[in-house]
């Protein structure tokens, strides 16, 4: 998931040599501070389902899986942004995909979006990927801009849904079930004559 505001693309000759944008694979030192940053980004009023899979599980996951697609920028030596991405493979096909795009909201529109997905694409061309991939909220428009910009289309909509199993049939003879179970096993006192 993106999260993008609509931005003017900026050359890097258009900033000073003191705040450019470094990317580089991340390290074990940046899963907490990429993890806060998430945390901000992807919020329960933004994106109420997918505010659900930000963890830090998320983060140290990929970490471990795929470091070679987690790439931080920093300018200043600041957190700047991070994207998190996988390949899959599929028979005789190799897709990459880029699961988790944040940047800083204070280093937006200084092309820190545009590194850390030029250089997961430079690193995936490299491994023979043929098709990358990438999801977002259809009402992310900045995002959707973003990506159509650098060259990502054939966009499609999907539907999600969800299931509160609390309200379904199981559960509620399953709570019910442990209940019983518990008081079955409760110790009882004796009662002297």
């Amino acid at each position: 998931m993106t999260e993008l505001p609509n931005r003017s693309v900026e050359k890097d000759s258009d900033r000073s040599e003191s705040s450019a944008v470094l990317v580089r694979e991340m390290n074990i030192d940046d899963i907490a501070p990429i993890f806060h940053l998430g945390e901000q980004l992807f919020t329960s009023d933004l994106y109420p389902y997918l505010y659900r899979t930000w963890d830090e599980w998320e983060v140290i996951g990929m970490y471990n899986t795929d470091s070679e697609y987690c790439l931080v920028a920093e300018i200043d030596h600041q957190l700047a942004g991070f994207v998190l991405g996988t390949i899959i493979n599929k028979a005789s096909w190799i897709y990459g995909y880029i699961t988790w795009l944040g940047v800083n909201p204070n280093f937006q529109r200084r092309g820190v979006a545009d590194r850390l997905v030029d250089k997961i694409i430079e690193r995936m061309i490299e491994d023979n990927v043929r098709l990358m991939l990438v999801d977002t909220d259809p009402a992310n428009t900045p995002a959707i801009s973003f990506f159509n910009r650098k060259g990502f289309g054939n966009a499609r909509e999907h539907v999600f849904l969800s299931l509160n199993l609390a309200k379904h049939d199981y559960y509620g003879r399953l709570i019910n079930y442990e209940r019983d179970k518990a008081e079955r096993n409760r110790p009882r006192l004796r009662r002297r004559s």
